[in-house]
């Protein structure tokens, strides 16, 4: 009678009663948010993503460290850590909201100074204006030798037109019509330097304020260039082409983008 011994069935070693795998979701979950809410905290424009990943981070990283103190997790440093970056996180979204704030603000101060120092007053002239201004007019209406003064210190004053022969090959003069002078003179009283070549100078003439061309030839047309330093001041010539009856040209002079432009009536 053969006997033979029958193989062993393999088996899985028993568990030992009592023991659950780690849980180490809530470290690792901490990790990650603290890591993204720190680097989105170094951008100030992100401070609100940085605060709300690092609150997160924080409250998984403390209930993290509590698995860890009750035996259910075994990464111990990878919660600290992920809490501490999840703390990191919050500071810096504050720090950046207060400069993005503060950078509003700054923003709206400009614009608020901007608009504010845009508008001119008028300064008469000495004697209460110069020959060839306009009688009967408003306060607010600048006459021939009268000044806008702006809030910044900037003062444009405008002459009295002059008779004015163009050139034979002058540019913008038409046969039949009268061509005249004025003079502007920029004055910079404030404490920054002034950037004359936004300036424009533009006119009409007659009652119905018909376009008056500009005179382009040898001895006008150049208009200004260059910076005008606190203190000192710059003249540019203008020549206008207008109708032979016209009777007033009203010079519009713009000084740049930041501020209004001012007008002044002038008798022909």
């Amino acid at each position: 009678m053969s006997q033979y011994t029958q193989p062993q069935q393999p088996y899985a070693p028993a568990q030992a009663p009592g023991t659950r795998p780690a849980r180490n979701g809530l470290g690792i979950s901490a990790l990650v948010l603290g890591i993204i809410g720190t680097v989105s905290g170094l951008i100030p424009l992100f401070f609100w993503l940085a605060g709300i990943l690092g609150l997160i981070a924080l409250i998984l990283g403390l209930a993290g460290r509590g698995r860890v103190k009750r035996g259910e997790a075994t990464n111990k440093g990878v919660t600290t850590f992920g809490a501490v970056l999840g703390l990191v996180a919050l500071i810096l979204s504050v720090v950046g909201a207060v400069l993005t704030f503060k950078a509003v603000d700054d923003v709206v101060d400009e614009i608020d100074k901007a608009v504010a120092e845009s508008s001119a007053s008028a300064k008469p002239a000495a004697g209460g204006g110069a020959a060839g201004g306009t009688e009967g007019k408003g306060d607010d209406v600048l006459r021939a030798g009268d000044s806008a003064a702006y809030d910044d210190g900037l003062e444009i004053t405008v002459s009295a037109p002059a008779p004015y022969t163009a050139s034979e090959f002058a540019i913008g003069h038409t046969k039949g019509n009268s061509a005249y002078t004025v003079s502007v003179v920029i004055e910079n009283k404030g404490k920054e330097k002034f950037d004359a070549t936004l300036v424009t100078v533009d006119a009409r003439a007659g009652e119905d304020g018909v376009n008056a061309e500009q005179i382009y030839d040898d001895k006008t047309g150049e208009g200004f260039s260059g910076t005008v330093l606190p203190g000192k001041k710059i003249t540019a010539k203008y020549a206008f082409d207008a109708p032979a009856d016209a009777k007033n040209l009203t010079v519009e002079v713009g000084p740049g983008f930041d501020w209004d432009a001012s007008q002044w009536e002038l008798k022909l």
